[in-house]
C-alpha cells in the first residue's frame, strides 16, 4: 500500500515529547513512524511502494476527542445563545424547546458530527436519547462511543419495565462506534435503575458516563468530618437523602451504588469536594470538564488546578450547543488554560496538559487509548487519526501554547485514518504535496 508522510513544524505525538521539523508516516489507516522528517524519510528512502509526503507549516497533533457533548441537540443552538443564571433556568429553557417538538434529531446530530470534523475532532463521546439520533457517529464514520442515555426513571416503574426497555434500546444502535450507557444524574434518576444500569453496561462490556457534580444541589460539606451514617440508609433516591437531612455527596451516593470505575467517565464535575475528586482517583474515573456550557448556564467554574495538581484523569468536552457557543473543542482547552491560571496553576506544563486532556485524556475516558484501535496519539500501530492547527512558534513549547491558547477556530485539516476528512481553504493553499520516493 501506499505510503503517505504528514510533516510539520511541530508535531506532538502526546505519548513522546514533542517533535520540531517532524513528520508521521501512515499506511493502511495506521501510523507507520513517527520522529524527526529526516529520519522518517530517511527510514522509507527506498521503500518498494510509493511515498508522499504533505507538509503543513504548523502543528500536526493526534485527532481530538470530545469526552462530552450531545450532537442530537445542535439544532437547539438558540437556546445555547443565551446567558442563564443558574442550572434551574437552563433546564426549564431546555425543557421548553425541547418538549415543543418538530425536531429532526438524525439531521441534528449529523450536523453536529460535521462540526466536529471541522473542529478537528475525531473521536466523541455522543449522549444520546433520541433513537433517531443514535447513527450519527456510525454514519460519518467518526469514532468514539454512544452512550444511550437514561433520565426520569422512578423504582416502581423500573422494577416493571426499565431493564428490558434499556437492552431494547442499546440493540437498536449501530455500531460502529462502541456502544455505552449513561445514567443521566443522580437528580433525576432514583436509586434502583442507578444500581442496575452498571450492570447492564457491564455485561455487555459497555462503557459508562454520568453527568455529576453539575448541579450545586449534588456538593456535599467542603470541610469539615464526614457523616457516614447515610449509608445505613435505604433511601429511594439521592433526593431523598437530602430531604432527610443526609450532607453526602452526589459522588459519594453514585460511588456506593457501584457506577465509578475505570470503565466509567462522568462530565462537569464543578461541585465536587476534595474528598469527591479522591473517589475519581481511586477508582480510576476520568472527568469531562465543559467549561464554555457551564459558563452558559450560570455554573461555577469547576476546580481545574485542583484536578491537575492533585493527578486526576481529565478529559474536555464541548456539551452540547443547546449549552455551549460552539462545538470546538479548543475553545474549551483555552478557556480551561485561562481558569487554571487564575486558579494558581503556575507550572510550565499547563499547556501540554491541557492538550493531553482533548487527545489521549479523552481516549483514556472512552476506552480507547490503548489496544490495536487506540486514538488520542500519534504512536506507531495506532489509528491514523490528525488534526493540522494553523499556529505557530518560535519554539516547540511556543507552538503548544499556541495551540492551547489560540487553537480555537484554527484547525486546518482533520484525517481520519489517515485520509483527509474535512479540510479549510488554507490547507488547499498553503499545505505542500511532494512525491518522494517510489
Amino acid at each position: 500500500m501506499p505510503i503517505t508522510v504528514y510533516s510539520a513544524d511541530v508535531v506532538v505525538p502526546v505519548t513522546a515529547p514533542a517533535v520540531h521539523n517532524g513528520a508521521v508516516a501512515v499506511q493502511g489507516g495506521r501510523i507507520l513512524h513517527v520522529g524527526t522528517r529526516d529520519w522518517v524519510l530517511g527510514t522509507l528512502r527506498g521503500a518498494a511502494t510509493p511515498v508522499t509526503e504533505v507538509h503543513w507549516p504548523g502543528v500536526l497533533l493526534p485527532g481530538l476527542v470530545n469526552a462530552h457533548t450531545h450532537l442530537q441537540y445542535s439544532g437547539m443552538a438558540h437556546v445555547g445563545a443565551r446567558q442563564y443564571t443558574g442550572f434551574e433556568d437552563w433546564w426549564a429553557s431546555f425543557d421548553a424547546v425541547y418538549e415543543a417538538g418538530g425536531h429532526d434529531w438524525r439531521r441534528s446530530a449529523a450536523a453536529g458530527a460535521t462540526d466536529s470534523l471541522a473542529a478537528g475532532v475525531t473521536s466523541l463521546a455522543d449522549v444520546v436519547t433520541d433513537v433517531e439520533a443514535v447513527g450519527a457517529l456510525h454514519d460519518a464514520g467518526l469514532r468514539g462511543v454512544v452512550y444511550w442515555e437514561v433520565i426520569g426513571w422512578a423504582n416502581d416503574r423500573w422494577r416493571a419495565e426499565g431493564i428490558a426497555r434499556v437492552e431494547a434500546e442499546l440493540d437498536r444502535i449501530p455500531t460502529p462506534p462502541a456502544i455505552g450507557v449513561s445514567p443521566h444524574a443522580p437528580y433525576s434518576l432514583e436509586t434502583e435503575p442507578l444500581l442496575d444500569l452498571p450492570d447492564v453496561a457491564r455485561r455487555r462490556g459497555a462503557r459508562l458516563h454520568i453527568h455529576l457534580g453539575e448541579s450545586a444541589s449534588e456538593g456535599g460539606p467542603l470541610t469539615g468530618p464526614r457523616d457516614e451514617t447515610w449509608r445505613n440508609v435505604d433511601a429511594e433516591s439521592f433526593q431523598a437523602l437530602r430531604r432527610d437531612g443526609f450532607a453526602a455527596s452526589a459522588t459519594d451516593f453514585v460511588d456506593q451504588l457501584g457506577v465509578l470505575g475505570p470503565d466509567c467517565h462522568i462530565a462537569h464535575g464543578i461541585y465536587l469536594n476534595a474528598h469527591d475528586r479522591s473517589l475519581l482517583r481511586a477508582r480510576t474515573t476520568a472527568v469531562a470538564l465543559c467549561p464554555r456550557s457551564n459558563a452558559v448556564i450560570g455554573l461555577d467554574e469547576p476546580d481545574v488546578a485542583a484536578y491537575l495538581t492533585e493527578g486526576n484523569l481529565v478529559a474536555v468536552g464541548t456539551d452540547s450547543l443547546a449549552s455551549s457557543p460552539s462545538l470546538d473543542l479548543l475553545a474549551d482547552v483555552a478557556a480551561l488554560y485561562d481558569i487554571a491560571r487564575r486558579q494558581g496553576y503556575g507550572a510550565g506544563d499547563l499547556a501540554s496538559r491541557l492538550l493531553r486532556a482533548a487527545t489521549l485524556g479523552g481516549a483514556i475516558a472512552l476506552g480507547m487509548a490503548t489496544g490495536p484501535d487506540r486514538v488520542g496519539q500519534l504512536q506507531v500501530g495506532s489509528l491514523a487519526d490528525l488534526a493540522f492547527v494553523d499556529v505557530t512558534g518560535a519554539t516547540v513549547r511556543e507552538a503548544i501554547e499556541s495551540v492551547a491558547t489560540d487553537g480555537a477556530g484554527r484547525v486546518a485539516a482533520t484525517l481520519l485514518g489517515g485520509g483527509v476528512r474535512w479540510a479549510s481553504p488554507a490547507w488547499s493553499s498553503r499545505s505542500d504535496r511532494t512525491r518522494v520516493g517510489v
